[in-house]
């Protein structure tokens, strides 16, 4: 089984296509690190002794324009409730440093879901397309061997990639930011109103959760990839779905059986953070439970597939 999951390593990096994924991963993570730097670090203005006046200030700037612009008028109330949160419990805005950069890149994991989609929609398809399954098939390995190998490669390549993004993005937030404490306290977005928290803490809890999407996608990949056996059918409907879940579900939200679609629990950032879920009624555990029934579902499908299917003709 090792050696069949490194044969699998081998074939996708040796491919000139995936360190182009990185190369690109890795020129949206500078981009948006230059952005940042062009337009103006976060929270430099309340790095002083004299933070708490910038913050009065601000909260003062944000009142009258609140008086000439309707858009402020409905946005600016909540940064004024942030600004007051940190005066009243004494806590001065975190340094923006490599840290805070990588928790804000947690967003590229959708890309990162990109590039996983790509390799796991090919990896069982591509055999077929080029015809070499049947030198895997003639080994003395049964086919969920082969199989499992080839998610495990597939899982395998998702970790890597993430792994990339995580020391990409803290490598170049260091170089534009630096680096400053690690242990620093941020406010975010809680039921009743907002609360401190750990940066790091953030940081690990807002990836976990979306490595539930990631895990998801690349399973549902796999599958159409096993199943149908084209990568371009299994790379277009997983993206398609990626891309265009949640609206689906936001469209469907009136009805009472769309809590059973996939998309509509994958996201559980929705019960954290004083955030409500997208059904009513829905709760963690209900989420949990359909997502696990989708997975089985998922991986009974391939290995059915794959190992009833004949390749005689193939």
């Amino acid at each position: 089984m090792i050696k069949l999951i490194h044969n699998e390593q081998v074939k996708i990096y040796t491919r000139k296509s995936t360190w182009l994924m990185y190369l690109i991963l890795a020129g949206l993570i500078f981009t948006f690190a230059f952005t940042i730097n062009y337009y103006g670090v976060p929270n430099e203005n309340y790095q002083g002794d004299n933070w708490r006046q910038e913050l009065k200030e601000e909260n003062q700037k944000l009142t009258k324009e609140m008086k000439k612009d309707e858009f402020a008028a409905s946005n600016n109330p909540y940064l004024i409730e942030k600004n007051n949160y940190y005066l009243e419990h004494d806590i001065q805005p975190a340094t923006y440093d490599a840290w805070q950069f990588v928790g804000e890149n947690a967003g590229l994991l959708m890309v990162v879901s990109l590039l996983v989609i790509i390799i796991a929609a090919g990896i069982v398809a591509n055999e077929f397309r080029w015809g070499t399954i049947k030198l895997l098939l003639i080994r003395p390995i049964k086919r969920s061997g082969i199989l499992l190998s080839k998610y495990i490669a597939v899982l395998l390549f998702a970790l890597y990639t993430l792994m990339f993004l995580f020391i990409a993005a803290w490598l170049i937030g260091a170089i534009f930011f630096g680096v400053s404490e690690i242990d620093a306290t941020i406010v975010k977005d809680a039921k009743d109103g907002f609360t401190s928290i750990p940066l790091i803490k953030d940081i690990f809890t807002n990836y976990s959760f979306r490595l539930v999407d990631l895990l998801m996608m690349t399973t549902l990949a796999f599958m159409i990839s096993t199943v149908f056996r084209n990568s371009s059918l299994a790379i277009g409907v997983s993206l398609f779905l990626l891309m265009s879940g949640s609206s689906i579900v936001q469209m469907l939200a009136d009805k009472e059986w769309v809590k059973y679609i996939l998309f509509a629990n994958t996201d559980l950032r929705q019960y954290v953070g004083g955030n409500s879920p997208i059904i009513e009624g829905m709760t963690l555990g209900f989420s949990i439970t359909v997502l696990i029934v989708y997975y089985v579902v998922f991986i009974l499908t391939s290995w059915i597939v794959f190992i009833k299917r004949d390749v005689a003709g193939q």
